[in-house]
């Protein structure tokens, strides 16, 4: 950092939206000697604080102008934060201090765009124009400037000063990554916005994906793993962890199939078990504990080991019942009663997860990487194809075989492709999940039926796309089926009505495929 003579002043200039500890932090460093250069509302605060500081006009003979659009972008600022050692001549030459310190945060253009009414005119007035300017010349000239970006890092670079007197260069360095990263993410997030204005997918897509958690491992233990949160993307809340191993690449996989499959159910209690991704087992009742009764038995032997999740609050019974007949590797839901929480602390292994609730599901993007690059695609959010459901048989479909069909239909979408589920009472009774030809899942769910002791007499099939022959509505008839959902659109859609007819099936079509690949 620049080696200042005894009586000159050290600059830091101090411009944040974020001001959480601003204040102390503020304090600590006028009480370290350095002069305080600020603007507009940041100054104000700290003038409130009782603290001196000098505004950026008065330190450049400029005013602000257009409304504090140009405050910042002048020779004594950026001058002063890119001046090297052997530009001494040109920074005595030209009245310009040297600043040592830049504390600088920019505009909240993610929390402005956020809210629903925000017009794209507000939101471009959030466009912070000198922030990122100051952070990356800072960043730039790490070697002789410290940049912050985030209160978390007050504490830091405070017990630096105060040991050495300065900010030793490995925190520079540090410190200037993150100021690079601080503006990365900033530009992405504007650069999305406007794209999605259009609606449509962006030519040029920038994510940013901020490391939340490293992992134990990956998919397998030779794979090193972390978890990143998506920048900008509000799912409705964040996983806590109540208790518990530190969770794992597939526990946090299957834990989110969970969630998004068990969260389409919100208004009843549901409980949704997942095994590699794939649900198992699924069903409404009138409680929590009911629900995790009735998803349990579909496929007890996969349930072992699994993902359990509820749209629900837990209570102490439902968490005995948990704990005496199955393993759980995550258990998530809402909430839990304090008794509950009492039983579950007797299995400290136990990952006990509490998700808040998600009422709206906001569009996003989904990823696949692929060898050559990312593909991505919208989200495929649940529909509600049910209202637009057409009905193609002789037979309608009772009310309660409606309800079976719409129940049915919501957890066939969680199902990896070729998907079929059987379902009666707003229950699973069979899965059949990832088979190269449909037939096969249809039989893989009546085998798994029947080896859970469940009879298929009276149950609803679903199935993710068209089926392509009618051996799978011959199937289905075989075990006791009497409604069948699904997406139509195949070449032999007469032939699989007609076999729906001869078995006096009810068959609806909704227009929408499901694949989960």
């Amino acid at each position: 950092m620049f080696a200042n003579s005894a009586s000159a002043p050290r600059f830091a200039l101090i411009s944040v939206s974020d001001k959480s500890g601003l204040a102390g932090f503020a304090a600590a460093l006028s009480e370290l000697g350095f002069a305080l250069l600020s603007t507009g509302g940041t100054a104000a605060a700290l003038r409130q604080a009782g603290l001196g500081v000098r505004e950026v006009s008065e330190h450049t003979g400029f005013p602000e102008i257009m409304d504090g659009r140009v405050k910042t972008l002048h020779p004594k600022i950026h001058g002063g934060i890119l001046g090297r050692d052997r530009d001494a001549k040109a920074l005595q030459e030209h009245g310009i201090d040297p600043i040592e310190l830049v504390v600088v945060n920019l505009y909240p253009f993610e929390r402005v765009v956020s809210e629903p009414d925000c017009s794209l005119e507000v939101a471009m007035e959030n466009i912070d124009i000198g922030g990122p300017a100051m952070v990356r010349a800072a960043a730039k000239n790490h070697a002789r400037v410290c940049v912050v970006t985030r209160p978390q890092d007050y504490a830091p670079v405070l017990a630096e000063l105060r040991q050495t007197g300065q900010v030793g260069a490995t925190t520079r360095a540090r410190l200037a990554a993150r100021a690079f990263a601080h503006t990365a993410r900033y530009d992405a997030l504007i650069a999305n916005y406007i794209a999605g204005e259009s609606g449509a997918l962006p030519w040029l897509h920038i994510p940013h994906f901020e490391r939340q958690q490293a992992l134990r491992y990956g998919e397998n233990p030779h794979q090193a793993a972390a978890f990143y949160a998506i920048a900008g993307q509000d799912d409705g809340g964040q996983m806590e962890s109540l208790q518990g191993q530190e969770l794992s690449f597939n526990n946090l996989a299957d834990a989110d199939a969970a969630l998004e499959c068990v969260q389409q159910f919100n208004g009843t209690p549901a409980c949704i078990i997942v095994k590699h991704a794939n649900p198992c087992g699924g069903a409404c009742a009138e409680t929590a504990l009911e629900a995790y009764r009735r998803a349990h038995a579909t496929d007890p032997t996969s349930a072992f080991g699994g993902v359990i999740a509820f749209n629900a609050e837990v209570d102490a019974e439902t968490a005995e019942e948990l704990l005496a007949t199955q393993f759980v590797e995550v258990l998530a839901a809402p909430a839990y009663s304090e008794d509950a929480l009492g039983v579950l602390a007797r299995k400290p292994r136990l990952r006990v997860l509490r998700c808040p609730a998600v009422t709206t599901v906001q569009p996003r993007l989904a990823y696949h990487r692929v060898a050559a690059g990312m593909l991505i695609q919208q989200h495929d959010l649940p529909g509600t194809a049910m209202p637009e459901s057409r009905q193609v048989s002789r037979r309608a479909p009772s009310p309660a075989e409606r309800a079976d069909l719409a129940f049915a239909w919501k957890l066939v979408r969680l199902v990896k492709s070729n998907a079929i589920v059987y379902a009666k009472d707003l229950r699973a009774l069979g899965i059949g999940a990832g088979q190269m030809s449909r037939i096969d899942s249809a039989r893989i769910a009546a085998w798994k039926a029947a080896d859970a002791g469940v009879s298929l007499a009276g149950s609803v099939m679903a199935s993710d796309a068209f089926f392509p022959f009618r051996d799978s509505i011959d199937t289905a008839a075989r075990a006791g089926v009497r409604a069948v959902i699904q997406p139509g659109g195949s070449k032999r859609d007469a032939e699989v009505i007609a076999a729906a007819d001869e078995h006096d099936i009810a068959m609806l079509f909704t227009g929408v495929r499901h694949f989960r690949h």
